[in-house]
């Protein structure tokens, strides 16, 4: 017979527990009434909770998560088991709570509730890789106990609550990868600050929004090992304070907006491992490095610096493994000491002023994979035989020679190096696994992995390739998560676009095909506390889990759904939309767009395995479907997951733009707290990186045709959409080139609708990229299509000079402007300017009138601008000089590529289009409209 504290709760909690006290035998342990009814009060919030979540005695059975002593909960540890709901204001009655992880579950979301600041017993809380959103609680000050803090990787929005000042037994506080704006509080008589945490030893704030100075945050009593600033958009000068902290390791201040000179005392910070204050707006000289003995990474490049010669240190920093100084005014020889340092991998130099003969010989490092001088004035090369790696030399004189002309340092090359992934080589065969489960290295057989990403924000190598480097990671890992040896499987390791160093990792059970629940939250607890310790070399990181896919299914009592997968993709549609209680739009209304099931996407890209492109909003896979169709698919990053209306709304106005100069969609995913965009496979990558790096030669003739193209894309939106839509976020990065270098616009990401009420403009928040961005939009907040007219403008000018918008501090705006000589018959006064490879096009008529189309689209008066109409109109008629009337694909180039048919017709165009309903939020977000064919 079940004991009274199992039974099911049908009467009132605190009443039934009464009972059951009552009523259990001597020396069975009893769960606090308290604790119970506040576990009781989570369930009620949260799907999927543990199915050994049941009955009233949580201690006495053993609840999967919970610890407890004397029958008080001490311990909540949930990582990675699916949970999906909203954290109960309940969970301030856990009075004893020593730990709280909640980490890597996706589907929690909400703010995190003020009576938090209740457990003041608390010391450990982790929230990381979570979807919680609001402010971070000011009550969070009351948990004096607290010596780990983990929120990074949310949703979080609002300021830095001055009272975590309060926290004096802080060691870790993560904050990172959130959306939280305002100035870091400082310490003002009653008021505390975060300059008061003088026992923290990590203070990760990067990848957030948050803006002001640092004066006064830190001093010299601060024992901080990691000061993680980057991605901000911090000001002012790098206050003198921080080189009094010697114990410090790595400090990253990139990417913000710093003035003013280094303070000397930087190179007090003789224990530092990574410096990198890259891409911010630093004056004066290049700091003394020289005592710095222990540096391995040095990122200077892309500030203002004053032009030196290259310093002394270059060549005795001995446990150097990258330099990156590119855009420093530097001058003067490369010393080749540089190259033989013994650990060296990286040097990066480009866009300065080094001149005379490179000399790569003597003992070259022998880890030494890439070496980067392009645009700076050298004159002659040295190259040993036994250096046969990255070497660039574009845009230096010794280019110009033709004895040099075609040797391949004098193009931009992709390096060849094939990235480190863990090998299967000692099974004798290749395992035919069912889907969602991998192949287990440890004993070749199948089973369910428990996988995630895993980011080192601060690495001191470069080299992805070294097998030593991360076989050393796979065996810490095995080891310190008590694993079976050989049960971890790196993959996919590549450079972010924040400099952090990314591995998808899988570890898998050291027995049968799954871990059970208590394995996942104890290794997800490992992991999220950094109980696990990489090699030092790996520097500062954070895991975040993908939901385990035994347990996708799995809610309170942990039995999967019987439906079939084929029943399954027919009602996803309509069901998918049904988890978030605030969704109130109903099922997307798609046209012509598909349902794709989480495991098809994963099948059709083995796995996520062949990505090809990452942006802020997540990453880019390639893949084929069951029907030979190659298709991208864009998958969402946990953080960066938009609402389930957005999204719905996305795919809709996504579903009814059809045209042959935009990127098609194809279908989407929504489910296993995933967001994915299925698009068409471009073949040809970027217009940029056509430009710049795939090496693809691009004629004149080939360029009016990719600026055609586009712009007939773009005046689609603008003038057949009803509304029209405006892209928002033009540029060569946006426009993709297929087989045929037909150039299609793609990520609408940031687009928006224009309303006929709002009379041409939008008033809204200012979006887009540095570079192409209007500058009459930046100043007013008036979005218009004229703002997509100045970014094209922009697109023209990159396709004239093959430079991208701002290099070396130019803004090629402003220098085409400065240098246009209509004097000038040969080059219009832009030979130093333009692209070689179209250097001898710029004597034509044709090449003028381009070249005054592009200072008309970026005029800096809007209502001087043409419409994206009328540049098509001339540039059309460009191409029609060029090549007989007659497009690439051989028919009239009065072809608007459209289709469809109905109420408003244009002048380029076969398509009409009927304007249909309004979904969602029509302020924020795109109406769909009906494309008929004539």
């Amino acid at each position: 017979m079940e004991a009274p504290a199992r039974r099911r709760v049908v009467t009132p909690p605190l009443l039934l527990l009464v009972l059951v006290a009552a009523n259990l035998p001597a020396g069975l342990c009893v769960s606090n009434p308290q604790d119970v009814s506040a576990l009781q009060a989570l369930m009620s919030k949260w799907k999927n909770y543990p199915s050994s979540w049941s009955g009233g005695d949580p201690c006495g059975a053993q609840w999967d998560g919970v610890m407890c002593n004397g029958g008080r909960v001490t311990s909540l540890r949930l990582s990675t088991v699916n949970l999906q709901g909203t954290l109960s204001d309940s969970v301030g009655q856990l009075s004893q709570l020593v730990y709280l992880d909640l980490s890597y579950n996706i589907g929690l979301s909400g703010p995190v509730p003020a009576s938090i600041g209740n457990l003041a017993q608390l010391t450990t809380l982790i929230l990381a890789g979570c979807s919680f959103n609001g402010q971070i609680p000011r009550e969070l000050g009351n948990l004096l106990q607290l010596s780990f803090l983990a929120l990074n990787s949310n949703k979080f929005t609002g300021t830095i609550p001055p009272t975590l000042g309060l926290l004096s037994n802080l060691f870790w506080l993560d904050l990172a990868d959130n959306q939280l704006t305002g100035t870091i509080p400082i310490s003002s008589g009653p008021l505390p600050g975060l300059d008061l945490l003088t026992h923290t030893k990590h203070f990760h704030f990067n990848k957030n929004q948050l803006s002001g100075g640092l004066t006064g945050l830190f001093n010299s009593n601060m024992t901080l090992i990691h000061i993680l600033f980057d991605s901000n958009q911090f000001s002012g000068p790098i206050p003198a304070e921080i080189g009094g902290i010697e114990t410090l390791q790595v400090l990253r201040l990139d990417r913000n907006k710093f003035t003013g000179a280094l303070p000397p005392n930087i190179s007090n910070l003789v224990n530092l491992n990574e410096l990198n204050l890259a891409s911010n707006q630093l004056t004066g000289a290049l700091p003394d490095l020289s005592r710095m003995t222990k540096l391995n990474v040095v990122y200077l490049g892309n500030n203002t610096f004053s032009a030196s010669v290259v310093p002394n240190w270059f060549t005795t920093l001995t446990s150097l493994t990258s330099i990156s100084i590119a855009s420093a005014n530097l001058s003067g020889v490369v010393p080749k000491g540089l190259f033989t340092l013994p650990q060296i991998q990286q040097v990066e130099l480009s866009n300065n002023r080094l001149d005379g003969a490179l000399e790569i010989t003597g003992s070259i490092g022998k880890q030494l994979k890439s070496v980067n001088l392009l645009n700076n004035a050298i004159v002659s090369v040295n190259i040993s035989s036994s250096y046969n790696n990255s070497l660039v030399l574009l845009g230096n004189p010794i280019c110009i020679d033709p004895d040099y002309r075609g040797q391949p340092f004098c193009s931009i090359q992709q390096e060849n190096l094939i990235a480190y992934t863990t090998s299967l080589a000692k099974c004798t065969f290749q395992a035919r696994c069912p889907n969602d489960q991998s192949q287990n290295p440890g004993n070749c057989g199948c089973a369910y992995p428990y996988t995630g990403k895993m980011v080192f924000r601060a690495p001191s190598f470069t080299d992805l390739t070294n097998n030593d480097t991360f076989q050393q990671l796979e065996t810490s890992i095995s080891t310190q998560l008590a694993l079976r040896d050989g049960s971890v499987y790196l993959s996919d390791l590549h450079f972010n676009s924040d400099n952090y160093i990314e591995v998808q990792v899988k570890l898998f059970p050291s027995s049968g095909t799954t871990f059970n629940l208590s394995e996942l939250i104890r290794i997800g607890f490992d992991l999220s506390n950094q109980t696990f310790k990489p090699p030092p070399m790996f520097g500062p990181y954070y895991f975040i889990a993908y939901p385990y896919v035994p347990l996708s299914g799995g809610a309170a009592g942990g039995k999967k759904s019987q439906i079939s997968t084929g029943a399954i993709a027919g009602i996803a549609v309509a069901a998918s939309w049904g988890v978030s209680q605030k969704d109130s739009g109903g099922a997307p209304q798609l046209k012509g767009a598909r349902f794709f099931s989480f495991e098809e996407l994963k099948s059709s890209t083995n796995n996520f395995s062949d990505e090809i492109g990452s942006g802020g909003y997540g990453k880019v896979y390639k893949g084929m479907l069951v029907d030979g169709t190659r298709v991208a698919i864009k998958r969402a990053e946990p953080g960066s997951m938009q609402g389930v209306v957005e999204f719905k709304n996305e795919i809709e106005l996504l579903s009814r733009v059809h045209h042959r100069n935009l990127v098609s969609l194809i279908g989407f995913c929504y489910e296993q707290g995933e967001q994915m965009l299925v698009y068409e496979y471009i073949s040809n990558g970027t217009l940029r990186e056509n430009l710049l790096v795939r090496g693809t030669y691009l004629d004149w003739k080939k360029r009016l045709r990719i600026a055609l193209g586009s712009a007939r894309g773009l005046a689609y939106l603008h003038e057949l959409a009803d509304p029209p839509i405006i892209h928002r976020d033009i540029k060569s990065t946006n426009i993709l080139l297929d087989d045929n270098l037909k150039a299609k616009v793609a990520d609408f990401g940031l687009s928006k609708l224009v309303a006929d009420t709002e009379k041409g403009h939008v008033s809204t928040q200012v979006k887009g990229t540095l570079g192409y961005l209007d500058p009459e939009y930046y100043m007013t907040q008036q979005l218009s299509e004229k703002s997509d007219v100045y970014s094209f403008g922009v697109v023209m000018l990159e396709l004239v000079s093959g430079r991208q918008p701002i290099e070396a501090r130019k803004y090629i705006v402003r220098e085409v402007r400065l240098a246009i000589d209509p004097n000038d018959r040969d080059h219009y006064g832009l030979r130093s300017l333009l692209d070689p490879a179209i250097r001898d096009s710029a004597r034509t008529v044709g090449f003028r009138r381009f070249v005054q189309l592009a200072m008309q689209c970026v005029d800096e008066s809007a209502a001087l601008r043409p419409t994206m109409g009328e540049v098509v109109k001339e540039i059309e008629a460009m191409l029609q000089n060029e090549v007989g009337g007659t497009n690439s694909a051989g028919s009239s180039a009065n072809e608007f590529d459209g289709a469809g048919g109905g109420a408003v017709s244009h002048p380029y165009s076969d398509v009409e289009i009927t304007k249909g309903s309004y979904g969602g939020n029509t302020s924020e977000y795109m109406p769909y409209f009906e494309v008929k064919p004539k």
